[in-house]
């Protein structure tokens, strides 16, 4: 990600690119971060801190790496872009408390058409909430095999989704063993880890009779790193305060 974030940014006549920043022990630090993208020289080090003055930083990293890029980008004043998933409680709430100070737009997934499958599963949700016969819901994702969390940020995000629109309560991920018949309060959650496959998300809603699925399903990572893109110019011009994507894109 940090490296098609290098490119897509490079390449975009309204951004420009002032730091590429990733942990201190990383083998290739000093290594010029367009060289390392592919595009070739643009006498920018890879570094492990912010150095020059900026208006937004985008995380794409681990746990221990977004707690480090918030409270960098509280004490530098620089709008934050958060794209980690699997973070803590205490990590979360850093993040919480860091838009008190500046403006945060904090998503598990950058893409517009994730955004967008998740508005129209928000609109699902609530069409399909008293059904007579009920919906069973069960969101199943693929990722590459290297994806350390799963469920998938991106996946709980879609259950909030539901639970807040049809009063879900039980979220259950997989299964296995005589449990006996599914209720219809639950929420099946099943995580897919095959090859290089940068993300893929389809929720079910099961009824008597018939079935909607909603899938969205990336071929590449360009549409996340262009998310976050939009995302950072998105905060240039906005005061302290939490956002998300649907901020970003007017949805």
């Amino acid at each position: 990600m940090g490296q098609r974030l290098v490119a897509l940014a490079h390449q975009d006549e309204n951004l420009e690119l002032v730091a590429a920043i990733d942990y201190a022990e990383h083998p290739k630090l000093e290594t010029d971060a367009g060289v390392l993208a592919g595009v070739g020289e643009l006498e920018l080090p890879l570094t492990a801190s912010l150095d020059v003055d900026a208006d937004a930083m985008i995380d794409f990293s681990l746990p221990a790496g977004a707690e480090s890029a918030t409270a960098m980008c509280v004490e530098k004043g620089v709008g934050l872009v958060m794209a980690t998933t699997g973070l803590s409680d205490a990590q979360q709430e850093a993040i919480r408390q860091a838009a008190n100070t500046i403006p945060v737009v904090w998503a598990p997934n950058m893409s517009l058409a994730v955004n967008l499958t998740m508005k129209l599963t928000e609109m699902a949700a609530k069409a399909l909430k008293d059904h007579p016969g009920g919906a069973d819901v069960e969101i199943i994702e693929r990722h590459h095999r290297f994806k350390e969390d799963s469920p998938s940020g991106t996946a709980l995000k879609f259950g909030e989704i539901i639970a807040e629109q049809m009063g879900h309560t039980k979220h259950l991920h997989g299964r296995e063993g005589r449990i006996g018949a599914r209720t219809h309060e639950e929420i099946g959650y099943h995580a897919v880890r095959t090859g290089d496959n940068p993300g893929e998300h389809t929720i079910v809603f099961g009824l008597l009779g018939e079935t909607v699925e909603l899938r969205v399903g990336a071929t590449n990572r360009d549409s996340y790193a262009l998310g976050a893109l939009g995302a950072a110019r998105f905060l240039t011009e906005r005061q302290p305060g939490l956002y998300d994507m649907y901020d970003v894109l007017g949805l």
